[in-house]
């Protein structure tokens, strides 16, 4: 395989040399190759050039496990699977991408519905060397009696498998369920739920890459959105969707949604839900209609020996008028600046001024002088959304803007936040609340500018078109916010209503994925306005699907979790470990000035009972100490808290003072927050306390 790879690979570069050897454009005009018509126009040439390049990029990538899977079939027939698909010269499949459809029986075949399959094998390598394989014997009967069978079945080897740093991809190792998932259709909103290991977020990026293979005209054009939690977890996924060959989808944290701005600051739980709540949305339209602070109260100026006058009372008329329904404030600004215009044009008249000139002549005169204009800027300035939020950081501004919807105590604890934004830049949920702005202000029009024909390629000489080309080379509107054809939620049981609708400008003709599990929502404020934002920005038909198997998680530590998360959600269905290890999680209580001690102590004991990574969870207000305990050598660590945990998964975890990090967060999202921090580990855990924490 791995040589027909290559021979593909040179056919690849090739093609593309070819084609950059098309059509050449010189100052002179056109120069052809020897052997090329004369009528070869460009858009051939840079279709086969990207096509070529594209091609050849993909086969360039590096393609560990090209091959990962084989069945044979009842009818004798062997097929095998793997991460892109490779003919042969002749045009014979040699290996089936695993998003085909007849690839669908190497994740949905079962002892239970064989369909057809008789032996499925899962091959395992390095390089181009076979290092093993592990057998599921789905057909006994069908079975000829040489066949062999090797190993325990392919998914229970790959979960004693150490973790990296950044998630693998489970392409090997899909289960049925997951399956269904992938391949479930492309249009509406796919909803898919589970408990810790289940998959969830491998499942979600594996969808995408199916997308994009189903249908790469229209998700790859459009493109493809992934939304995490942290910048932590973007990084640990953002290697999965290039193993399986794409390169073409957008990964963010909430944090980074706007662009110019990547916030990693976390407000408190109780501070984050009001930041988060749509009775935000009340100050913040309030405030983009307000006086700006500081602006001019009234227009005093000198002409021809008289003084025009547009008093404040006047001034606001004119304000009022142009944010008349949904105006947007830098796009009308034009407006506010023609009705103040007017209004001098009227005051000059009531004047009597003896002016021979037209109105038209009055305000060409009035927009030169200097004053005027420094009138204009301040009064209605061109407005900026960190600009706005730091007018919040003003308590008795942002009272009056909060006016019934938030009462005092929550208006100062809003302030002193936005004050902290202001000279330590926003957090993750000022993000939110900035791209409400950008939404609520508008663009300033766009100064006109001489077109350029595109299709003009050398001095006296156009490239033929169709009128299709033309029609699609006409300038559009610019969209306010990048819009995707498919966007990725995960963690979505932590996105608040603000988030929802700063997600929903972006994919608003999209279809979706959204993955969560309700059991580890740390969301505290009211479910029913959660619930609202989420299905205005959620739009079209729902697949939902419930995962139910936890392959991360030993029993031995689910159950401590679980023992957790009983207590606040007793009737919560939670996901069923395949595997015990025998391994029972350690629980140590130690005094307070031994903390630094311990913490180190048991960080080096994983790191010799496990060959992956060790994940070191504290609360928040700990983080940068444990970080400092631990610094030194030791690569294969990662200090994180809480909010961070989410979506991660390391062979080893030692969670500091689980107490304090449930305390964190108010009521039963600090116990959920907990139950996340226990079920990050996949072989070993480790808790560290200085005062007793389990109920």
């Amino acid at each position: 395989m791995y040589a027909r790879l290559e021979e593909l690979r040179r056919d690849a570069r090739a093609a593309e040399q070819r084609g950059y050897g098309l059509v050449q454009v010189e100052r002179g005009g056109l120069r052809l190759g020897p052997a090329d018509p004369v009528t070869t126009a460009l858009v051939e040439r840079d279709a086969a050039v990207r096509h070529a390049a594209r091609r050849r990029h993909l086969l360039d990538a590096e393609h560990e496990g090209l091959v990962f899977g084989r069945l044979d079939r009842r009818d004798g027939r062997v097929h095998y699977i793997g991460r892109l698909g490779v003919r042969g010269a002749d045009g014979t499949p040699l290996v089936i991408d695993w998003r085909a459809p007849v690839a669908a029986d190497f994740y949905r075949a079962t002892a239970a519905d064989p369909r057809g399959v008789v032996r499925r094998r899962m091959i395992q390598s390095r390089g181009q060397t076979v290092t093993g394989l592990e057998d599921d014997l789905l057909d006994p009967a069908a079975a000829p009696p040489d066949l062999p069978v090797v190993g325990d079945g392919g998914m229970l080897a790959s979960l004693a498998r150490a973790t990296g740093p950044g998630m693998r991809d489970i392409v090997a190792t899909i289960q049925r369920e997951q399956d269904e998932v992938i391949r479930s259709p492309a249009a509406g909103v796919t909803v898919v739920e589970g408990g810790p290991g289940t998959g969830k977020t491998a499942v979600a990026l594996h969808r995408a890459a199916y997308l994009l293979y189903s249908d790469r005209r229209r998700f790859a054009g459009g493109g493809v959105l992934v939304v995490g939690p942290s910048p932590v977890f973007v990084t640990y996924i953002s290697a999965v969707l290039p193993s399986l060959g794409e390169e073409q989808a957008t990964l963010r944290s909430l944090g980074e949604l706007v662009d110019g701005v990547r916030a990693v600051r976390i407000d408190p739980p109780a501070l984050a839900a009001r930041k988060g709540s749509l009775r935000m949305l009340t100050v913040l339209r309030r405030a983009v209609r307000q006086q700006v602070p500081g602006a001019p109260t009234e227009l005093r100026l000198a002409w021809r020996g008289t003084l025009l006058r547009v008093p404040g009372r006047e001034l606001e008329a004119i304000r009022r008028r142009a944010l008349a329904g949904r105006a947007r404030r830098n796009e009308v600004r034009r407006a506010a600046f023609d009705g103040v215009f007017e209004a001098l044009w009227r005051d000059a008249k009531d004047l009597a001024v003896s002016y021979p000139g037209t109105q038209v002549e009055f305000e060409d005169e009035i927009a030169e002088r200097p004053d005027f204009r420094d009138f204009l800027r301040a009064w209605w300035p061109l407005l900026r959304p960190a600009q706005v939020l730091g007018w919040l950081a003003d308590p008795a501004r942002l009272a009056r803007l909060a006016d019934g919807a938030y009462p005092p105590a929550e208006v100062a604890a809003l302030a002193e936040s936005f004050a902290q934004a202001a000279a330590e830049g926003p957090s993750v949920a000022d993000v939110a609340l900035l791209d409400e702005l950008a939404a609520l202000l508008g663009r300033p029009p766009r100064p006109r500018r001489p077109r350029r024909d595109p299709y003009l390629v050398a001095p006296g000489v156009r490239e033929v078109t169709t009128h299709a080309d033309r029609m699609a080379a006409r300038p559009r509107e610019e969209p306010r916010e990048p819009e995707y054809a498919h966007v990725v939620v995960d963690e979505a049981q932590d996105v608040s209503p603000m988030q929802w609708r700063m997600l929903g400008r972006r994919g608003r003709h999209a279809s979706w994925t959204v993955v969560g599990d309700p059991a580890q929502s740390a969301w505290t404020g009211d479910p029913a306005e959660l619930a609202r934002a989420r299905d205005a920005a959620l739009r079209g038909r729902r697949h939902a699907y419930t995962l139910t198997t936890n392959y991360r998680n030993s029993a031995e530590i689910f159950e401590v979790a679980a023992s957790v998360i009983r207590t606040v959600a007793p009737d919560q269905p939670l996901p069923v470990p395949v595997r015990r290890t025998g391994v029972v999680p350690t629980h140590l209580l130690v005094e307070p000035d031994a903390l630094a001690a311990q913490v180190r102590a048991a960080t080096d004991r994983l790191l010799r009972e496990v060959e992956g990574t060790v994940g070191v969870i504290t609360p928040l207000a700990l983080r940068d100490r444990v970080a400092g305990w631990l610094a030194g050598e030791r690569p294969r660590v990662q200090v994180v808290d809480g909010f961070q945990a989410k979506g991660m998964e390391y062979d080893g975890v030692v969670l500091v003072e689980p107490g304090a990090l449930r305390a964190e967060a108010p009521g039963a999202a600090g116990v959920r927050t907990l139950y996340v921090a226990l079920s990050r580990a996949t072989q070993r855990l480790t808790t560290i306390a200085t005062a007793p924490w389990r109920e």
